[in-house]
């Protein structure tokens, strides 16, 4: 049996990139870990001498339970930190604006793919890494993830601080319900099923039947705006698990049960090249798309909800079309939508 080679990084890594490595192991530990470890801490604490800390964060949890749903609590000081300077430029991360958002709407922007672990919609929309307040002055961005996450003791707090909501309709509609404008609500639309077909070289988008998003965006008369990103599959391998196979109807079982999907990924490692969580240093490219004008109807019909979907996947294939070939994609390659 032949033995893996395993490609070990060079000692004379210059400082930069030792540092954009660090900035990433944080980011996914705290996608990865930092929600487990943060509820263990909770119950650990409250059986040592330092249990007044677990009762009096249940306390401030009690008061604070709604936060997530009415807004979240950004700190701006948090999301301006050099960290996600170096977590931008380890791939690197680019946001590009193709059209002008008036800040007197709100909007809904539709990220596709979701990839492993979204980091172009991290990096992009949850931090001011990438310039997103200097492309799309007024605005202000929230990124809706699942409300399971919410639940976890101190690391509500922690995602909150990044500008993060829950998905859910109540969460997601609260800054849409801003008349004055100016709030754009981030939806990974094809969500955690999605990632499960998150393979390098490949564009499946689970859209085709996804149309929550798009009655939202009516009933609010919010703006919808394609988004893709270039880039998104490619930092991450994945054990193949196509539709049919029993990989695959086990985290499909598991997804719908939890809520959230196991993806059996890899990359690279911290002082090595050849295996690990790391995602490897390849390029994403954020392509935000043209505002699609929506009027504001509380009780759409089926139809109008048929035809607004069918307009959206129209303008997210001619976005995808239009930028292919600027990163590296076939001009006979087009999306999948699943």
């Amino acid at each position: 049996m032949e033995k893996m080679k395993i490609d070990f990084a060079p000692l004379d890594v210059p400082l930069d990139r030792r540092l954009q490595t660090a900035a990433l192991v944080l980011w996914v530990f705290s996608f990865l870990a930092l929600a487990p470890t943060c509820i263990l801490l909770f119950f650990y604490l409250l059986f040592t001498r330092f249990w007044l800390i677990s009762v009096l964060y249940a306390t401030w949890w009690y008061y604070d339970f709604d936060t997530p749903a009415h807004g979240g609590r950004r700190v701006p000081f948090l999301c301006d930190l050099k960290l996600w300077q170096y977590m931008r430029q380890y791939f690197p991360i680019k946001l590009v604006k193709t059209a002008d958002l008036d800040p007197r709407h709100n909007y809904i922007l539709g990220f596709h793919p979701h990839g492993v672990l979204v980091a172009g919609a991290f990096t992009n929309f949850c931090t001011y890494a990438t310039g997103f307040r200097e492309l799309f002055p007024g605005l202000t961005s929230y990124l809706l993830m699942l409300p399971l996450w919410f639940r976890a003791p101190f690391f509500r707090d922690y995602i909150m601080c990044a500008g993060l909501i829950p998905s859910d309709k109540e969460s997601a509609s609260y800054p849409l319900r801003k008349r004055r404008g100016g709030n754009v609500i981030v939806i990974a639309v094809g969500g955690a099923p999605e990632a499960l077909d998150a393979h390098p070289g490949t564009f499946n988008v689970l859209l085709a039947k996804k149309k929550g998003f798009i009655k939202m965006a009516m009933e609010h008369g919010a703006h919808l705006v394609p988004v893709f990103s270039f880039g998104e599959n490619e930092v991450y391998d994945q054990v193949e698990n196509p539709r049919g196979t029993w990989l695959r109807w086990i985290q499909e079982r598991l997804q719908s049960i939890m809520g959230i999907s196991l993806p059996l990924f890899h990359a690279r490692g911290i002082f090595q090249y050849s295996f690990g969580l790391m995602p490897y240093r390849r390029p994403i490219h954020t392509i935000v798309g043209r505002p699609i004008r929506v009027e504001k109807k509380e009780k759409p019909t089926a139809e109008e909800l048929d035809a607004l979907h069918q307009l959206y996947m129209e303008e997210l294939s001619n976005l995808f079309d239009e930028h292919k070939g600027n990163y590296g994609v076939d001009k006979d390659t087009h999306l999948n939508f699943v």
